[in-house]
């Protein structure tokens, strides 16, 4: 699907701005997931210019990839902007696409869950599978302790 041109707002800085901004908005309407999340969590670092695609990518007819990734992107909004994009995905539950719609509650209600809890790492379980062996013990023989002046530790030729 050939996106229309984005006219620039005024905003970007420079030639590179825009051309970053264009790209970025190219791989949020991939169809793979992956790249299109990435994407989004780009685009939301990027201010007014990554809402304005965001909330341009959730509301228009774009496919739910595109949707689910813009509703990631949305969240994923830091500082001054994380409000904004909250009342955006506040007025998209009373949008008329199911799709965006069901993207704006989910988004909203992970939002308002805050980061999960991280998982530990792989903790065995005790005395489950193979039996361990038991560690290295060392058996000294009847002959007493040996000197630093043992015959392994001597130099030869003295």
């Amino acid at each position: 699907m050939k996106l229309q041109e984005r006219k620039p707002s005024g905003r970007e800085k420079d030639q590179a701005a825009i051309e970053r901004l264009a790209e970025l908005r190219e791989k949020l309407h991939s169809e793979d997931v992956s790249t299109a999340r990435k994407a989004a969590f780009n685009l939301s670092w990027m201010q007014e210019d990554g809402l304005e695609i965001l909330v341009e990518a959730l509301f228009g007819g774009f496919s739910r990839t595109t949707k689910q990734a813009a509703g990631y992107g949305l969240r994923s909004m830091n500082g001054r902007m994380r409000k904004l994009a909250e009342e955006v995905l506040t007025k998209g539950l009373t949008h008329s696409n199911r799709i965006s719609k069901d993207v704006c509650a989910k988004s909203l209600l992970l939002l308002k869950q805050g980061p999960s809890a991280k998982k530990t790492g792989f903790r065995p379980k005790r005395g489950g599978g193979r039996p361990r062996r038991p560690g290295v013990r060392e058996f000294r023989g009847k002959g007493g302790p040996r000197s630093e002046f043992s015959a392994r530790n001597r130099r030869r030729g003295r």
